[in-house]
């Protein structure tokens, strides 16, 4: 039996785990400032979904995703993001109808990508994204960003750098099109199979490509900037504006395209200049995707949204050293000597914690010095000394760990003191 952890996933062990709740619930309170709503969908989708909803273009698509049929002979996915799933959601919920618009909405938890796994990268990762549904407001652009910025800024993070680009209307991005294509395919010869491909599928594709990307037609390519009609300029414009007015610091580039085809409009990443972070820089992505939901039966309906990958964040965190001090201390720990004071400390162990407190107890009848030094591994505030004269005596010894001050506590009147010294 092979007993290792798959490749590309991890265990998150308890003393992890500590940062990850804290993190989480970093998060939930900058949503609910926000006032973003938490949706849970499947982990696993109608491959159709993510081929119809992420783009057959992109590499997610093509290379990365874990499909299988089930039993029925469905063909089924493990979810490799989150906007396909809430779209798909929204549609099938007739959250459109919904008298508060927009619907502002996120998610957390993991998602699976087939790819190689290298520092804060895996197979099986942890998501949390926004998804604003149902205005074409430009200022909610603006919030979007300001909330993923927040979030890194939260935790710690200063090394943050913001990038910003417009693909445009369908208007724009058809003449920018033209305008790749042509470009490209004189030479489309000279890249990768995957780059020819797109050449007439979606060009614009090739300008993410990591294999081409120092072709030196990737550094002439037409930008999209210049192509933007009025309206885009408009609206990116505004864009612009509304993060200026938030005193948010951003930089334009016009190569900035992302990985998945339902972008258009505003895009953005995130990314970090910590020193020893890595190759690769990004830390979130996203942008507007109007279009997305007709493409799920769902009527006309704007949207924009990011992800963000936990694990990144974390190495970011590493990368910085941001340190971080939880509040773990244990209220009262129970060092009980002879079988009757083990026997009593099993109730009084529950009256503490039915009373609010943290409390814990020796589960290995080791002598007392031992359980003494186990409630100083345990951050005790407070160690209850039990043993069989003070059971007679209706007593119990309580130490406070940090002072070193020793007390005689009567059992009768144990729950109200101990009440009084948590006040």
């Amino acid at each position: 039996m092979n007993v290792k952890i798959p490749r590309g996933t991890q265990d998150i062990l308890p003393e992890q785990v500590k940062l990850w709740q804290w993190i989480e619930a970093k998060v939930r309170h900058i949503t609910k400032k926000y006032r973003y709503e938490e949706i849970r969908t499947p982990i696993f989708e109608h491959t159709e979904i993510f081929q119809r909803g992420v783009g057959d273009t992109t590499d997610i698509v093509q290379k990365e995703m874990y499909s299988f049929q089930d039993r029925g002979g469905r063909d089924l996915t493990l979810r490799p993001e989150g906007t396909a799933s809430v779209v798909r959601s929204f549609v099938e919920n007739k959250m459109f109808g919904h008298p508060n618009q927009p619907i502002k909405l996120y998610y957390m938890g993991p998602m699976f990508r087939y790819e190689r796994p290298q520092s804060g990268r895996y197979r099986q990762f942890v998501q949390f994204g926004v998804e604003a549904l149902g205005s074409a407001d430009p200022a909610i652009d603006a919030e979007v960003i300001a909330l993923a910025l927040e979030i890194y800024q939260a935790v710690g993070l200063k090394n943050l750098n913001l990038v910003i680009n417009s693909l445009g209307d369908i208007e724009s991005r058809l003449k920018h099109r033209e305008a790749l294509i042509n470009h490209f395919k004189p030479r489309i010869g000279e890249f990768c199979k995957d780059c020819q491909s797109r050449l007439e599928k979606n060009p614009l594709r090739i300008l993410d490509c990591k294999v081409d990307r120092e072709h030196e037609l990737m550094k002439t390519a037409p930008s999209i900037l210049d192509y933007l009609n009025e309206d885009s300029q408009e609206y990116f414009a505004k864009v612009r504006q509304y993060l200026d007015q938030l005193g948010v610091e951003y930089t334009v580039d016009p190569t900035l395209v992302r990985g998945l085809d339902y972008y258009n409009q505003t895009t953005f990443e995130i990314m970090s200049s910590a020193p020893g972070f890595g190759a690769i820089t990004t830390l979130c992505g996203g942008g507007r995707y109007n279009g997305l939901v007709e493409e799920f039966g769902g009527p006309e309906t704007p949207g924009i949204g990011f992800a963000l990958s936990i694990e990144r964040l974390i190495a970011a965190m590493e990368a910085e050293q941001v340190e971080v001090a939880f509040d773990d201390q244990l209220d009262f720990y129970i060092v009980a000597l002879g079988d009757k004071a083990k026997d009593y400390s099993v109730k009084l162990l529950a009256d503490l914690r039915n009373n609010g407190f943290s409390a814990d107890r020796d589960y290995l009848d080791r002598k007392m010095k031992a359980q003494l030094k186990s409630a100083n591994r345990l951050n005790a505030k407070y160690t209850i000394i039990i043993g069989e004269d003070e059971l007679e005596k209706g007593e119990v010894q309580v130490k406070n760990m940090e002072s070193g001050e020793q007390k005689e506590v009567k059992l009768a009147e144990f729950i109200d003191v101990v009440q009084q010294w948590s006040k």
